[in-house]
């Protein structure tokens, strides 16, 4: 399995200082929405250059303009990018067009999405590389929320899938145990008061 660095910060400088302790013990880096929405798709560019060896997540949470965003994002040095499983199929359609343009990968991104087993095996069959099974922060503090549910939904799917939202130092074994190519992990890392060590718990969690 795989680890995901989720960096919600709001520079350019802070998501390279946080990439350049975090980056021995992570897999994929990802420039979580509202540093893109501050910095523009600069810093991908910046974050590639600074860890060409690493996989370099944009997450666009694309909902129109799929492969026009796509492309965007795979020029600026992306290798995955995220389309909402909300959006419309011609949407992600269009993003994977252009990932196979550039030999890059959409993520779909299920936030949002009520029965995500259902659409989990219908955006894979459009082309989506995996899907990721997302609370959001909003959704985590909302009644009935269960960190379970988006494991079982993982499980049921039998789809390639990541798991994002309440990764932790607690969950992660559960995470890999249910299946999951991909753990993401955000406040859990950069939210530490030492991120490198807190990368290097949960690597060192995965077995």
């Amino acid at each position: 399995m795989k680890l995901q660095v989720a960096m919600d910060v709001l520079t350019t400088e802070d998501a390279l200082a946080l990439a350049a302790k975090v980056a021995p013990h992570v897999d994929i880096i990802e420039l979580g929405t509202p540093l893109i929405k501050a910095m523009g798709l600069a810093a991908v560019t910046a974050i590639k250059a600074a860890h060409p060896d690493k996989i370099v997540f944009a997450d666009l949470k694309t909902m129109d303009a799929g492969e026009l965003e796509a492309d965007i994002a795979f020029t600026a040095g992306a290798d995955l990018v995220t389309v909402l499983g909300t959006a419309g199929d011609s949407t992600i359609i269009g993003a994977v067009k252009a990932a196979k343009a550039h030999n890059k990968g959409i993520v779909v991104d299920l936030i949002g999405v009520k029965d995500k087993v259902t659409r989990a095996i219908e955006v894979t069959a459009l082309g989506a590389q995996f899907v990721e099974m997302h609370a959001g922060l909003d959704e985590q503090v909302e009644p009935g929320f269960t960190f379970a549910t988006l494991l079982a939904d993982g499980e049921n799917a039998k789809v390639p899938f990541s798991v994002a939202g309440g990764v932790n130092i607690s969950t992660i074994g559960s995470v890999q145990r249910a299946g999951a190519e991909v753990a993401v992990a955000g406040g859990a890392i950069y939210g530490a008061d030492d991120p490198a060590a807190a990368a290097a718990a949960l690597r060192a969690a995965i077995v």
